[in-house]
This record gives structure tokens, C-alpha cells and sequence, in this order.
């Protein structure tokens, strides 16, 4: 669904990251014992250029030697070929990461909204623009056939979802909402269940987030992005070592529940699994005490860093524009890598 403007557009308990709680003075590195890899998660780019530029400088300053940066969907303001050609060229401008793992957003499908580049015309949507042309636009930036995919960053899997349909196109009361096709369950459920087996913590990556988990996502805003939540939720919940990364809401990273353990109910899994919000590198919003939301004064450009140990994980919450640390939280793993 639209919020914020015209680009903008469960069962289950919840347990706070309370010790999430940081500074911003918290430490570079939680020590390199059993280090096994680290790489950085970003959202929301959304046409913000300079932002995305900067962070990806900070990253190198701050993980020279990172495996890999997971971008969670929104990658363009609207979706046209142009615009993915403008996030490659600062990319390949670097300082470049060794790997990039994309998930799709809801702004890769705003061009319907619009005649031409420079004029919005929702009235008359889809203005001649297909559902198959958006997602071969994504498909050749993304260098894959498929929504969903799996890559690793250090040996550490990741696994990136999304939507399989732009609503709007199948439904005219929808708009955002995501839907996952049987095929994108079934590989989802396997790929878990064969890291389980392993004995490998799995990081996926996914746009939307799932309700009543991370800031914002018990507003009603949020609550039904995905059409098929329980599904999803029921898969992500059986395993402690999955990490679940999401963006879209663009909450500031300041907030307290920007780390939380999900459980599910029937699942056998009563640690739950942990879900991140990876705050955005476009414009920050934060809770407006009426249910709704405001805009984060001044400079917004946030994300994670991600230190995967043989025991542990440690997630970090940068501020790319000030270039300081604000949180961390260690969460043991279940079984050791």
C-alpha cells in the first residue's frame, strides 16, 4: 500500500532486543576469535546517490575486508532502466564490494504510475507499462533469472526473497502487497532445512517486513505487506540461527526494537529466530505517537555491519553520514559453525 507520498505508497509472541541497547561510541570489532566472515547490509537507496556513494566508502573504511553487502530491496525510486543504470554507475565507481546480493522492493514498480519519466500520471496506470517488463528490468540489474536467490558471503549463506506479482496488476483493491508462489516456499524450505544440516546460521534478505516484529511494523501501516505472513513465518521459525534482514519502513536504527527474536507458535522453536531492521540509506522515519509516523530530522543514512563468529553473530548499526557506530547486539548461535 502508498504511504508517506505518491512514490512512497499474525500470530505469534515478541521478544524486544533489550540488549540491543548501545552508543555510538560502541567498539569497531567484537574481537576476531573465530571470525569467520563480515559483510554489511543497506536498503532503501531510492535514488539518494551521494548517500549510497558515501556508505559505501564508510564500508570500506569500516570493513575493508568484508565478503559481501545485501542490499534489501528499493534500490530505485521507480523502477526504470535509467535509474538501475544510475546505482551501477556509483557502484562501479566504488569503492565496490566483492559481492552484492539485491532483493527487490515495491519502488522497482512505480513506473506504471507514470506517462513519461517527468510526469506522474496514476490516474491512467499502467500507462502502456507491463508487469513482465518491471521485473526483467530488475532481472537484468540483478544479473539472475529469478526473484529469489541464494549466494555466500564468506561461506555463510544468503538468501534473498520477494515478490512474485505487483498486485495492482492482479488485484485493483492491492497495491504493495507481496506474494510468494509455491515454488519460492518450497526453495525457501529446503535451503533452510539443508544449512540446518550443516550447522550454518542463514541470513536472509527480504524488503518487506513480517508484522509485529521490528520498529514499526506494529502500526497498522505495516501489518499486512505480506499476503501470505503465516506461511512465511511458520518456515523462519523453526530454525534459531536463521536472520531475518528487512527494510521498507525506513525507522531510524536509534529506536529499541531494531533487533527482535520472532517465535512462532507450533513451530518447536521457543527461542524464535532474530529479524534486523536495516534503517534505510533515503530518508529516516520514526514513530509519530498517532500511529503513524514522522520524518527524522536532518542527514539520514543508516545500516548494518554483520561479524559472523564461530559461536556468535554481531550486528552493528552505522551511521553512514556521521560515521559513527550506534548499536550492537551478540547473538549466540545454537550450534557452533
Amino acid at each position: 500500500m502508498e504511504r508517506r507520498s505518491l512514490l512512497g505508497a499474525t500470530a505469534g509472541a515478541l521478544v524486544l532486543g533489550g540488549l540491543a541497547q548501545g552508543t555510538a561510541a560502541a567498539a569497531p570489532s567484537d574481537g576476531d576469535e573465530g571470525l569467520v566472515t563480515s559483510f554489511n547490509v543497506i536498503s532503501d537507496i531510492q535514488g539518494d546517490l551521494a548517500d549510497f556513494a558515501q556508505a559505501l566508502k564508510d564500508i570500506r573504511a569500516t570493513n575493508p575486508r568484508g565478503s559481501g553487502l545485501a542490499v534489501a530491496g528499493d534500490i530505485t525510486p521507480r523502477g526504470y532502466d535509467f535509474e538501475y543504470a544510475e546505482v551501477q554507475k556509483v557502484l562501479d565507481q566504488g569503492p565496490k564490494p566483492r559481492e552484492v546480493a539485491w532483493a527487490i522492493g515495491n519502488h522497482e514498480f512505480y513506473v506504471p504510475k507514470y506517462s513519461d519519466p517527468n510526469t506522474l500520471a496514476q490516474s491512467t496506470w499502467p500507462n502502456g507499462t507491463t508487469e513482465d517488463s518491471l521485473f526483467r528490468s530488475f532481472h537484468r540489474f540483478a544479473k539472475r533469472s529469478t526473484i529469489y536467490a541464494e549466494t555466500t558471503f564468506g561461506g555463510i549463506p544468503v538468501l534473498t526473497l520477494g515478490t512474485e506479482r505487483y498486485m495492482k496488476y492482479h488485484d485493483n483493491s492491492l497495491w504493495d502487497e507481496v506474494w510468494i508462489s509455491d515454488a519460492q516456499f518450497r526453495w525457501l524450505e529446503d535451503r533452510l532445512q539443508y544449512w540446518a544440516r550443516r550447522r550454518k546460521p542463514v541470513m536472509v534478505i527480504t524488503h518487506h517486513p513480517l508484522p509485529n516484529t521490528v520498529s514499526g511494523t506494529r502500526s497498522k501501516i505495516y501489518l499486512s505487506d505480506y499476503l501470505q505472513p503465516d506461511r512465511l513465518l511458520g518456515l523462519l521459525g523453526r530454525h534459531r540461527d536463521v536472520f531475518l534482514f528487512s527494510g521498507h519502513t525506513h525507522w531510524d536504527l536509534n529506536l529499541s526494537d531494531w533487533y527482535v527474536r520472532r517465535t512462532v507458535p507450533g513451530t518447536a522453536n521457543l527461542d524464535g529466530f532474530s529479524v534486523i531492521n536495516t534503517g534505510a540509506v533515503q530518508t529516516g522515519f520514526a514513530d509519530n505517537g498517532q500511529g503513524g509516523e514522522v520524518t527524522v530530522p536532518g542527514r539520514f543514512n543508516q545500516g548494518l555491519q554483520v561479524d559472523v563468529h564461530r559461536d556468535r553473530v554481531v550486528i552493528r548499526a552505522r551511521d553512514f553520514a556521521t560515521g559513527t557506530w550506534m548499536k550492537r547486539i551478540t547473538v549466540p548461535l545454537s550450534t557452533r559453525i
